[in-house]
């Protein structure tokens, strides 16, 4: 049996890389929260420069939530140890995910028409690839059911065609998944804990922690969800905020540098004036430039062999796929 070991690499990143790493998918975010024809009339998706968010650009209550969803989407992907740990645990330990190589497919039909996610998801699936929906029987292949999914979003009679075990997956925000098993589970992300709902095929909430709330990732029976908070303290959600200010401020300038009252931590100025400079090129290439400046990868991979020993389960697990024990992780 091979395991795969991951080891921090870099404890605490640097503000500004930190900061600058969660700004490129908030870009993304308010990019592709645009509407279709708006951007089509500035130069399509690719074309829209920088300097012309902030003027297409409205402020609306969902633009936070959306920005938070390309976020998570990002971290994992990117491997950020404060969300990547968390997810892996609710996935290995509580929804019984086989396999060790986590990833994330963006699914936020609602973001924007213009953007073919339905292509994209297809791109990462294989026809072997299984949804795990929390109840025994086999799983759903899901890319046999992706366009159908894709119609249920839009359409009442498509959602009544949809298998009934997975007739509410047309909700889920993210397809997170184990590429080495091939086994993926509907996620929902929300900004705000109590808009997260339940339905069938969902089986991961991603969430802030709560004020006053304890950060363990738990069953909510009432919605019968995997509840994951994503913790603050220097953690994930207080650079997100803190990359959410600096490009709110940014727009607020027109896309110049705010002013030292509207950021007054020098890492943000400085994240911000990236941004300055690169006003005339299109959002898209700016958030491709950016990444080298951003936090880098904090694992490394190490793999060796270990022996498997059986043990009996006190009780089966929920679906009849086998199980694997969650990775454990030790510091460098």
């Amino acid at each position: 049996m091979q395991l795969r070991l991951e080891y921090q690499q870099n404890p605490v990143a640097d503000e500004v890389s930190a900061v600058t790493a969660v700004v490129r998918p908030i870009l993304e975010g308010l990019l592709f929260a645009l509407k279709a024809d708006v951007i089509a009339e500035a130069g399509g998706y690719d074309g829209l420069k920088l300097k012309m968010l902030p003027r297409l650009y409205r402020p609306g209550d969902r633009d936070l939530g959306i920005c938070f969803e390309y976020a998570v989407h990002d971290a994992l992907n990117h491997r950020e140890p404060s969300v990547l740990e968390r997810v892996t645990d609710a996935m290995n330990t509580h929804c019984n995910v086989p396999g060790t190589a986590l990833s994330s497919i963006l699914f936020g039909l609602e973001k924007s028409g213009a953007l073919n996610l339905i292509d994209t998801v297809k791109e990462r699936l294989t026809d072997d690839s299984r949804l795990l929906a929390g109840i025994r029987g086999q799983p759903a292949k899901l890319k046999r059911h992706i366009d159908s999914i894709a119609a249920a979003f839009r359409r009442r009679e498509a959602r009544e065609a949809l298998p009934w075990s997975i007739s509410g997956i047309w909700k889920a925000d993210l397809f997170v998944g184990n590429t080495d098993s091939d086994r993926w589970v509907g996620t929902t992300v929300k900004i705000n804990p109590d808009r997260l709902e339940e339905a069938r095929g969902l089986r991961i909430g991603i969430v802030p922690m709560r004020e006053g709330h304890n950060d363990l990732i738990r069953k909510d029976d009432s919605r019968n969800l995997i509840i994951c908070p994503l913790p603050y303290d220097g953690a994930f959600m207080s650079v997100f905020y803190q990359g959410w200010v600096v490009v709110r401020q940014f727009i607020a300038q027109d896309g110049h540098l705010p002013r030292e009252v509207d950021l007054p931590r020098p890492g943000d100025r400085q994240v911000a004036t990236y941004l300055e400079d690169r006003r005339e090129f299109p959002v898209r290439d700016v958030i491709e430039a950016l990444e080298p400046l951003a936090q880098p990868e904090l694992l490394r991979t190490q793999q060796q062999t270990a022996s498997l020993v059986s043990r009996r389960e006190s009780s089966p697990a929920p679906e009849t796929e086998a199980v694997v024990a969650p990775i454990a992780r030790t510091p460098a």
